[in-house]
């Protein structure tokens, strides 16, 4: 997906409240979706999106959630990967 313009911020917020609930995204992965800052992401979905639609609020800050309290495990599954991939290239 490319970066896309919006009418407006309310509309943004919305949409990416959207895509996060479809994919179950991280705000990175939303981020890097529509182009925009992560920081721009949280603070839409953080600040904005309970005033414009607290039921895609709700369900997206579970799912943000989720992924914050899973961040270190799939830092630590991809860090496993990576040096089982280099024993591999070792042996």
């Amino acid at each position: 997906m490319s970066e896309l313009s919006f009418d407006d911020k309310k509309e943004r917020a919305v949409i990416l409240g959207e895509y996060i609930i479809e994919r179950k995204a991280t705000v990175r992965a939303a981020a890097k979706a529509f182009g925009i800052s992560k920081s721009t992401v949280h603070k839409d979905i953080t600040e904005k999106l309970p005033h414009i639609n607290s039921g895609i609020y709700k369900e997206a800050k579970k799912i943000l959630e989720t992924n914050k309290r899973e961040r270190h495990i799939r830092g630590g599954m991809a860090t496993k990967h990576k040096y089982e991939e280099m024993h591999k290239k070792n042996n």
